[in-house]
């Protein structure tokens, strides 16, 4: 027969409805539609970011140098390109009102600010009136959240530093806040001409400068970009431009964007195992047609395109479906999106996240209908007579085997070309597989005990019955193992990895981390500092050292870059200290530490993790850019760096005659009680307002805040799934709903009562909801454990109130769905049933 003919036949069929497909269409609606609007909502992010790029940076473009302002060379080249310059500095400190102090990021900017967008100030006013101040003191204007803080109002004084300043309005809105990163305070805005006399900005003090250039109209920006990496190259420059305002955010909503979508490709899977059970349910009820197509001479082939063309059908129905849902729902709810959301976004209807949908729910489509399709054609017409699909082989030939392996492949280079992020993409496909596997096993094992334990439950009619049932030739396990089982898996690792990064953030860390950061400490201070805290009890130690920040240039005379790639030492300057002699508690790796009264050629030790993923080895050489000085070093010694404990932990460390001339300041760590903390903060502030004290508890909760919307997201991409597996869960019961109606009239006959019936049904239910959920959580937990040791680089403990819900909601779901459906089946008077089955 040709393919012309299959098609009217497949046609034919179709025109019965869609009975018996509507789980196949949810699930793949709802796998496309999850993947297609998670990619619609960072397409708008992504385009409201490109659009305001310019507002969102500043200016055109951005020249940033650390801790030092331009050179005359520098702010010369800059104001021969652009229309108008405007420069801001950035940084900490304490803002103080009396006994209150707080910390705050402070913005200074000139009179040209802002190049680009507007500031917004309650009581509304200009900017530069705000800052003028009055009574012979400067203004500023504060984040709201900081003057409920200080408990301070328009009007009232307070300093920054040695300077005293009025607050003139509240910060409603800085139209570059975007661009400026994460901030450990709310932001206070001053002028920088006011802050000469406050000691913050002296040399070897923390701080930033950035330069924003408002660019002629058609100025080309990679041009220019290249003009001054090569004039003003190895100074420090820092270059971003309209291109990318505000890049830090862009990043992070590509890689939550991606995430979201690999736990959405988890939804699709579980969605394909509703697929393929609908098929085979559907197929199981075409046996007769089958059959009968068999013996009129359809040979395999046509019996497969027959149902490969209605089912392929359903599958175009489906992802339109999904996608149509997928592109709507952004588009709906993009007004209430963009209101939450810090950053610009233009919700409409982009094609990229809609194909990249489409081409995800094809390949699962394929995937997972191929297989019984392909067992079907292999079905003699006398066996499908006899026995129905009992006489399929259990797998399909060989070449649909390869096609299938083929398609998954296609699946997982489609998953790391979109998402770009392989190595995430290879976890969390193997994590699938390896899920599925294990759930598949475990609906197998899961029957056979079931059925070796069916004769030990005497005496217990109704456990026996669903035992019997369970461990039965209708294969009732596998269906419900495997769809509930890894929704509920992707939730469990959700779960596990969640709770361990907040014990890991609110209980561990504050117990092993200090109570204070202090910066800015100045050299003529660092003793009188040092004073105060050996006179109190309750510190318990204290750490410090020198400080000074730099950015890595080159390595062996070659670009930085060309030899280690992007690896994030080299992403902008780090922390650089110097020592004579060995700190307590380095242990060296490789290499030796110099001698005390070394005087000679600049030496380096270096973080040992980080070198070897550089590829740097002993006697490699490194320049550093150092306040806008070029020096270059060898690596002496590879040391043990531990980032976990919260304290002091520098890259790179150089001898003292290196570094000691240079203009910095020191940096220290104070352990001390939670009750002294507010005394130690008062004495050392007061006696060295230029000192910036950063509270550990407070950047702990700031975090925490900010882990609570990434898990929130997370939690919503698991929820899609496990919804998924809800529906896959409810289709299987609907199929099993004509067998229990068979055994609920046979136990009826019998003599069994309506309650011991339903009790059994109930009974496999939860036996069923138990298993998946039990294996679900070791699947889960393992997950959770390989994230967080292998990733996360941390250690993992079971998070069990997280772990005992996903049992205990796996089996309530399995027994509502099961009775649900079960309930009809006790309702229908057994000789109806009974004849029907004549």
């Amino acid at each position: 027969m040709s393919l012309k003919i299959a098609a009217r036949l497949a046609r034919r069929e179709l025109r019965g409805g869609l009975k018996g497909f509507r789980i196949f269409l949810a699930c793949l609606t709802l796998g496309v539609a999850a993947i297609a609007a998670v990619g619609s909502v960072r397409a708008g992010i992504e385009a409201g970011l490109s659009r305001e790029g310019a507002a969102l940076l500043g200016g055109d473009a951005e020249m940033e140098f650390t801790y030092r302002f331009a050179s005359a060379d520098e702010r010369a080249w800059m104001a021969a390109r652009a229309v108008a310059v405007s420069e801001v500095s950035d940084f900490r400190s304490m803002a103080t009102r009396g006994d209150t102090r707080m910390l705050t990021q402070v913005k200074s900017v000139d009179d040209a600010y802002p190049l680009v967008g507007a500031v917004e100030l309650q009581p509304d006013m200009e900017l530069s009136a705000a800052l003028a101040g009055r009574d012979g003191l400067p203004g500023a204007v504060m984040d709201p959240l900081l003057i409920t803080q200080m408990e301070i109002a328009v009007g009232d004084r307070f300093r920054l530093g040695t300077q005293d300043f009025v607050l003139s309005a509240a910060l409603e809105r800085e139209p570059d806040s975007a661009a400026d990163g994460f901030a450990l305070g709310p932001r206070t805005m001053v002028r920088t001409a006011d802050l000469e006399a406050s000691g913050l900005l002296a040399p070897g003090t923390l701080y930033s400068s950035k330069y924003r250039l408002l660019l002629p109209p058609g100025t080309e920006l990679n041009p220019l970009k290249q003009q001054a990496m090569q004039a003003f190259e190895d100074s420090g420059l820092r270059w971003r431009d309209a291109r990318n305002g505000a890049p830090g955010i862009k990043a992070f909503v590509d890689r939550i964007g991606a995430f979201l979508i690999l736990v959405g490709l988890s939804g699709l899977a579980v969605g394909g195992v509703g697929v393929s059970a609908a098929v085979r349910a559907y197929l199981a009820g075409k046996t007769e047609v089958i059959a009968t197509l068999r013996s009129l001479g359809a040979d395999q082939r046509t019996i497969f395109q027959i149902y490969f063309l209605q089912i392929g059908a359903l599958s175009l129905l489906g992802i339109t479906l999904g996608l149509l849902l997928g592109a709507g729902v952004p588009v709906v709810i993009g007004p209430l999106l963009a209101a939450q959301l810090p950053v610009p976004s233009e919700f409409t209807v982009y094609p990229a996240p809609l194909i990249e949908a489409a081409i995800y729910g094809m390949l699962t489509a394929l995937i997972f209908t191929l297989w019984p399709l392909a067992r079907t054609g292999e079905v003699r017409a006398a066996t499908l007579f006899r026995d129905a699909m009992a006489g399929a082989r259990a797998l399909p030939p060989i070449r649909y085997v390869v096609i299938t392996l083929a398609l998954t492949g296609m699946l997982i280079g489609a998953a790391i070309g979109f998402s770009g992020t392989w190595r995430l993409t290879l976890w969390t496909t193997g994590g699938i597989l390896l899920s599925l596997a294990a759930l598949a096993l475990s609906a197998r094992a899961i029957r056979k005990l079931a059925h070796a334990s069916a004769p030990l439950a005497r005496g217990r009619a109704a456990l026996r019955w669903a035992l019997a049932a369970i461990g039965g030739a209708r294969d009732e396990a596998t269906p419900v193992v495997l769809s509930l089982g890894l929704g509920l898996t992707v939730l469990a690792a959700v779960g596990q990895i969640d709770g361990n990064l907040r014990n890991a953030i609110a209980q561990d860390l504050p117990d092993k981390a200090p109570s204070f950061f202090f910066v800015d400490i100045q050299k003529d201070q660092i003793d009188g500092f040092l004073a105060r805290l050996d006179q109190d009890k309750a510190v318990s130690r204290v750490e410090h050292a020198p400080m000074l920040r730099g950015v890595i240039t080159r390595i062996n005379d070659r670009p930085a870059r060309d030899v280690a790639g992007d690896h994030w030492v080299l992403r902008g300057d780090r922390g650089i200290t110097y020592a004579a002699d060995r700190p307590e508690n380095t242990k060296l790796t490789a290499g030796e530490w110099w001698p005390r009264d070394y005087s000679g050629a600049p030496l380096i030790s270096f973080a040992a993790d980080e070198a070897e993923e550089m590829g740097l080895r002993l006697g490699d050489a490194m320049t550093l850019n150092i306040l806008g000085r070029d020096i270059t070093g060898t690596i002496a010694s590879f040391r043990e760096v531990d980032f976990s404990t919260a304290g002091m932990g520098f890259i790179l460390a150089m001898n003292e005659t290196a570094l000691a001339a240079a203009p910095h300041s020191f940096i220290a760590t104070v352990y001390a009680d939670e009750a002294a903390e507010p005394a130690i903060l008062r004495d050392l502030t007061g006696a060295y307002p230029n000192i910036t004290a950063i509270r550990v508890r407070d950047a702990i909760d700031r975090v925490s805040a900010m882990l609570d919307g990434i898990a929130a997201a997370t939690s919503w991409g698991a929820a899609a799934t496990l919804v998924t597996g809800f529906l896959v869960l409810i289709g299987a019961a609907a199929a099993g709903a004509p067998a229990r109606s068979y055994e609920a009239a046979v136990l009826k006959t019998l003599g069994a009562t309506r309650w011991k019936i339903l009790r059994s049904f109930a009974l496999r239910s939860a036996l069923l909801g138990a298993a998946a959920a039990l294996v679900a959580l070791i699947a889960g937990i393992s997950g959770g454990w390989a994230v967080m040791h292998f990733v996360m680089e941390t250690g993992f403990e079971v998070i069990w109130p997280s772990a005992l819900g996903i049992v205990l909601g796996g089996v309530a779901a399995t027994v509502l769905a099961g009775i649900g459906f079960a309930w009809h089946a006790l309702n229908l008077r057994p000789v109806e049933t009974l004849r029907a089955r004549e």
